[in-house]
């Protein structure tokens, strides 16, 4: 057998006429008969991740071009796979993988690399100490909003039993965080989406907190009357302008829970108006805005 360019040369009969065959095919000859079989990327792919440490090169190499922390995130798709912690990965690169693990880390790796957010594929995120469930049908919580919730925790820590509401509550976790955090508070929360209420009633119920939030359906404060003691809210504040810049893994997040109109106002101006006449004396409202 001769390689040239690429191409595996074969001498196939005795006229001596080469039988080109690409790389990806093997070609086994007994006497003068000759059996082919494809070299299958299945295969392939199964001795690339055949071992923890070579799962983690391979989707460190593909996940560069979506995340700056390829190999933190390549770890934590595979630590949920196998079920062991981060260091466990790190410490025995040797251990093989069964093939559904290969079959799910695969998949998990491939839609990463296709830009769907990790806390989507994983199914949850950490926030404020909570670990909460995440679906595309609501934001991904974020580190900044933690201070949001701190803020509303020493506000009402100085007050005593209040009645807090969550706006646009969407995962549930500034309402929940409230809720584990301070028993006392009785808690409210709206958001206009039935399949965000789902979400916050399923992470409610998970940190035992479901029957002190009531989730409320209506947009923003319609359907309240107050009075209310605070109001915490993070509204879409996503100007048009800025939509197409950002990253596009954040786009696949709902549109409703990001955009507010041309100056990135809309939602919040409603929520001013609204929140004038729901407040009670001494009231605070409490807001996440960007820059």
């Amino acid at each position: 057998m001769q390689r040239r360019n690429g191409w595996s040369c074969i001498r196939a009969n005795a006229a001596g006429n080469p039988l080109r065959l690409p790389d990806c095919v093997v070609s086994v000859v007994y006497g003068s008969e000759q059996s082919l079989r494809p070299a299958g990327p299945e295969r392939t792919m199964s001795e690339r991740l055949s071992t923890i440490g070579k799962a983690l090169a391979w989707a460190r190499s593909m996940l560069r071009s979506v995340t700056d922390r390829p190999q933190l995130e390549a770890e934590r798709i595979l630590a949920e796979i196998c079920e062991l912690p981060r260091a466990s990965l790190i410490a025995h690169p040797e251990r093989s993988l069964a093939p559904e693990e290969r079959q799910i880390f695969t998949d998990h790796v491939l839609r990463r690399a296709s830009g769907v957010p990790l806390p989507y594929i994983l199914g949850h995120i950490e926030f404020f100490g909570l670990d909460l469930y995440v679906a595309p049908e609501v934001l991904i919580p974020r580190p900044e909003t933690e201070t949001l919730v701190e803020m509303a925790l020493a506000w009402a820590r100085q007050r005593g039993s209040q009645t807090v509401l969550d706006v646009g509550t969407g995962s549930g976790c500034i309402a929940i965080a409230l809720a584990v955090t301070l028993p006392h508070l009785s808690l409210l929360a709206t958001d206009l989406s039935i399949d965000a209420l789902r979400v916050a009633h399923r992470n409610a119920r998970r940190h035992s907190v479901r029957d002190r939030i009531h989730l409320i359906r209506t947009d923003l404060l319609q359907a309240l009357r107050g009075p209310i003691d605070l109001i915490v809210s993070n509204p879409p504040y996503v100007a048009d302008t800025e939509w197409h810049h950002l990253p596009p893994s954040v786009r696949q997040e709902p549109t409703l829970a990001l955009r507010a109109g041309p100056e990135g106002l809309d939602v919040i101006r409603r929520l001013l108006i609204q929140a004038r006449t729901r407040l009670a004396p001494g009231g605070c409202l409490l807001v996440e805005i960007g820059e």
